[in-house]
């Protein structure tokens, strides 16, 4: 404010003698375009005539304005400071040029002189010679002070001198690029030498057939060329000084004008502002002093005086001999900058802010403003309180819920409100909403969380069940939805109802309030939550019962959602243990271990299986469907159905894929039309093992590939294509053949075993080589050794890991025989399977296979194709194939009674335990398995 109206003061009359107030006589006004200033005793301004002032002079005008503190001196200045930047600007460019200029004068120079010595007539005969330097070193001196460059220097291929100025030089190593000359390319590189910046050229001495015999290099410095910039430096120095004279000139004209409008106004009307001035500066209600910079009172304005409770003659003294506190006094006298600062002055509470005056140019001094601030004292201990509370709530927010298990969420809301609020927290929840379920009615729950100042508390521990008596304040709670404060326990007879020697107990250790409030979540109540006092001595009160209730409706809200997270998560985890094998079927091709592991956020879509097919043969399945909860759970279910239904049609790995990329579409369709989502993602690895020929078929739909243990240790990873993920459709998958050692370990995995985001998937592929080459012999020990090496440690995706170790059917248990297409060799066939059988020791099963073989080698023979062979297998069970090439499968079919045939499947179908056709490339395999005896 006094910098406002100080800016259209124009002159301060004298103090006339019997003036009504003092402090309006202080001092001249400033002049226009100087800041405000405090009002210090001056002389009047000297006058030519009623009203007016002398106009200043030209010297004066021209002081004014180099002052920089008027207008025109600060426009003096910008303009005298875009001379100079636009000076250095010309000499920066200048000297730029300069050096531009001279190194492409020096570069030209020297790549010149090189040349031209190089191919004078004699140089190259001069290096042939015996002594190259006496021949070389006078000619390089003489043209290098005609050509006036530093230095000449003759070089052989090695780059060792021949000549130099400095004799001391020659035979030494040529310090410079070599490699382009020698391949015959001239060369120029600038470097900083002995003798400073300089340019050197380097071109090759060519012999007539092209070879390279020779280096000559000349180079001169950068300061020897060049210095057009010196002869502008003048030039542009001159019109820098005469743009300065201008702006001298046309500053001091301007200044002369500003301060000759300045003076126009008379006495009367310099008056009458000083006056509005004066009016305004003690009216306000706040008070406003001014202290020069020796520590003298300028100015207090009324309000000022009432507040420092001041002498009248105050103004003109020091600060410190006005009876001031010494800190009020300090600061006033210090001018140091201050904001808001408190002082005690006799009973009042003042806030001071105080500024420097010379921030600007101005006078030494300071400006102060003081306000009363005891009333705002007085309610700044309520004002604390409720930003405590502000502050306990919002980390309630923050702290409370950030995982979604309901125990540790309770524990949580006690670590928040002890000791900030209560000197002890317990939380009581329904068991049914631990569990994951609706909250039950009735009074009867279990301690879930508590915290407290002391752990020797006679309160209810954690884990122990209470139900409530009707009289006390929680069962009120409970059947009403509102919070219950008994701020003395010591009187209120229905909380001790509850348990007369715990409740004396709880007394007698000091606790004497509680505030117990109901975990609501919209309609439901989850429990309760009693907040216990015991050091403070003050009771709960109505505050702080809208402060618990607050507390616990936000605990509330974080308590249901993890709540319903565990009832889904234990729902998808059900459904997921419901649809994951539970036990391995029996089969004596692989031996089997495997583990399944769950993300930490929940259960996903990763799915395992072992599928026993026809032929003694295995299949191994592992899939993902990318996605946690109920949705990822029932998706991998129909997945791992369809490859059941898929599997047992016999199907070749790649078209088992195919098949199943199909159903992964047609799901997506279904959901896009319900709205739900689709899958994405989807994974699968299909292989199929023969142990006969310990061939495995392998294909993969977007998964990792599987890792093979050899029986030496050796770890690999299987080359197989990779095929586009499951739904994407339109590409085909490729199968590969694999033909594996006995003993082997094959290795399938999910990618949660080796990706996560803090690394990639090589990264990890290569982790779980290493893990793998260090592990035991069994399934089981790879299995753990896999697991106890974490990979990774914390898995953010399901982890499904299946190792199986190859076995291999032995010749002793096979038997095969190839079958002439005539009807005359089922005979045959048939006397060879029953030696075959004798020799087993199966001959209770001879009469079963021969009626089986009778009739699938009749039906091959007859509608077939040949080659046709027969095979037994003894395994698990007795198995009898019969290969033909046709690729028509025989059905199953109730003859009439009036046909003569169509009953042979028929009897194959009753006699053996299953039967069925594989399709190969060849033809067909019809097949029938009976147990054994």
């Amino acid at each position: 404010m006094v910098r406002l109206l100080g800016r259209t003061a124009k002159a301060r009359p004298p103090r006339r003698p019997g003036a009504a107030h003092p402090r309006r006589a202080r001092g001249p006004a400033p002049e226009a375009g100087d800041p405000p200033v405090a009002r210090t005793p001056s002389p009047p301004p000297r006058r030519t005539a009623p009203g007016r002032s002398a106009p200043p002079g030209p010297l004066a005008a021209l002081r004014s304005a180099l002052g920089g503190r008027s207008v025109a001196g600060q426009v003096f200045l910008f303009q005298v400071l875009i001379v100079l930047v636009l000076v250095a600007a010309a000499v920066v460019a200048l000297l730029l040029q300069g050096r531009l200029d001279s190194t492409r004068e020096a570069t030209d120079r020297s790549l010149a002189v090189a040349q031209t010595f190089a191919n004078a007539p004699g140089t190259r005969a001069a290096l042939a010679a015996p002594d190259p330097t006496a021949v070389l070193q006078p000619r390089a001196e003489a043209a290098r002070k005609a050509a006036r460059v530093d230095f000449i220097v003759v070089m052989n291929t090695d780059g060792i001198r021949y000549t130099h100025p400095k004799p001391d030089r020659i035979g030494k190593k040529f310090v410079g690029s070599l490699t382009e000359p020698l391949a015959g390319h001239p060369v120029t590189e600038e470097i900083n030498g002995t003798i400073g910046r300089l340019v050197q050229a380097v071109v090759p001495v060519e012999a007539p057939d092209g070879r390279v015999v020779g280096l000559v290099s000349a180079g001169i410095t950068t300061d020897h060329v060049g210095g057009t910039a010196n002869q502008q430096l003048p030039l542009v120095l001159f019109a820098a000084a005469v743009a300065v004279a201008l702006a001298t000139g046309g500053t001091a004209l301007v200044s002369r004008r500003l301060l000759h409008q300045t003076h126009g106004l008379g006495p009367r009307e310099m008056t009458r502002m000083y006056e509005h001035h004066d009016a305004v500066l003690h009216a306000v209600r706040e008070g406003v002093t001014i202290v020069d910079g020796e520590g003298e009172l300028l100015l207090a304005n009324d309000e000022a005086q009432r507040l420092l409770d001041l002498p009248a003659d105050a103004e003109g003294r020091h600060v410190s001999a006005l009876g001031l506190d010494p800190g009020t006094a300090e600061l006033l006298a210090s001018g140091r900058v201050a904001t808001d600062e408190v002082h005690l002055v006799g009973d009042r509470l003042l806030a001071i802010n105080q500024r420097p005056t010379d921030l600007r140019g101005g006078p030494a001094g300071s400006v102060a403003t003081l306000r009363d601030s005891t009333e705002l004292r007085a309610l700044s201990g309520r004002a604390d309180i409720a930003r405590e509370r502000l502050d306990m709530l919002y980390d309630a927010g923050v702290a409370i819920g950030t995982g979604l298990d309901v125990s540790r969420t309770a524990e949580e809301l006690t670590e928040v409100a002890v000791p900030r609020f209560a000197d002890f927290v317990s939380v009581d929840l329904f068991d049914a909403v631990i569990g994951g379920d609706a909250p039950d009615s009735g009074t009867e729950l279990r301690r879930t969380a508590f915290n407290g100042v002391r752990e020797d508390v006679p309160l209810y521990p954690v884990g122990s069940t209470i139900r409530f008596v009707p009289s006390s304040p929680q069962a009120y709670a409970l059947a009403t939805g509102l919070a219950v404060v008994e701020p003395r326990l010591a009187d209120a007879p229905g909380w001790r109802a509850q348990d007369l020697e715990l409740t004396a107990r709880i007394l007698e250790y000091g606790i004497h309030s509680l505030i117990t409030a109901p975990l609501r979540a919209g309609a439901l109540i989850l429990g309760l939550v009693n907040f216990w006092r015991s050091s403070a001595p003050e009771p709960f009160d109505a505050e702080d019962r809208a402060l618990a209730e607050e507390l616990v409706a936000r605990a509330a809200v974080s308590i249901d959602n993890a709540r319903r997270y565990t009832r889904e998560h234990t729902m998808a985890v059900t459904l997921q243990r419901s649809l994951l094998p539970r036990t391995l079927p029996e089969q004596n091709a692989l031996d089997i271990a495997y583990r399944y592991l769950p993300a930490q956020s929940g259960v996903g879509g990763d799915w395992f299986d072992v599928l026993p097919l026809s032929g003694a043969r295995v299949a191994l399945v592992v899939g993902d469907v990318v996605g946690h909860g109920l949705h990822a759970a029932a998706t991998m279910g129909r997945l791992r159905t369809a490859v059941h239904n898929f599997s047992a049609l016999d199907l070749a790995p790649d078209e088992l894929l195919h098949l199943l990329d199909e159903s992964v579409s047609r799901i997506d369709q279904d959901e896009r039309a319900d709205g739900s989502a689709a899958v994405t993602g989807a994974t699968c690895l299909y292989a199929v093992y023969d142990p006969v020929s310990r061939i495995c078929t392998m294909a993969r739909a977007g998964h990792p590939p599987p890792a093979l243990i050899r029986p030496d240790g050796t770890v690999e990873f299987v080359e197989l294509p990779a095929g586009p993920p499951l739904g994407l459709g339109g590409l085909p998958f490729e199968t590969a053949d694999v033909e594996l050692p006995e003993g082997a370990r094959l290795v399938l995995y999910t990618d949660g075993l080796v990706e996560d985001r803090s690394r990639d998937i090589d990264e990890g592929l290569e982790i779980l080589r290493t893990t793998l080459e260090r592990a035991g012999p069994t399934p089981e020990d790879t299995c753990r050794t896999v697991v106890d090496a974490r990979l990774p440690e914390r898995p953010g995706d399901d982890i499904a890991l299946i190792v199986a170790r190859t076995r291999a059917l032995g010749a002793d248990r096979v038997a095969e025989w190839v079958v002439r297409a005539d009807p005359a060799a089922v005979g045959e066939v048939r006397a060879a399977v029953l030696r075959q059988l004798s020799a087993w020791g199966l001959d209770e099963s001879a009469f079963t296979t021969e009626l089986i073989l009778s009739e699938l080698v009749t039906n091959a023979i007859r509608y077939g194709g040949a080659p046709i062979r027969v095979r037994v297998l003894r395994d698990r069970s007795l198995i009898c194939e019969v290969f033909d090439a046709s690729s028509t499968a025989p059905h199953l079919r109730y003859a009439a009674m009036t046909d003569e045939g169509g009953r042979g499947l028929f009897l194959v179908a009753q006699l053996a335990d299953r039967w069925g056709t594989r399709y190969l490339p060849t033809g067909k395999v019809i097949w029938a398995e009976q147990p054994l005896p």
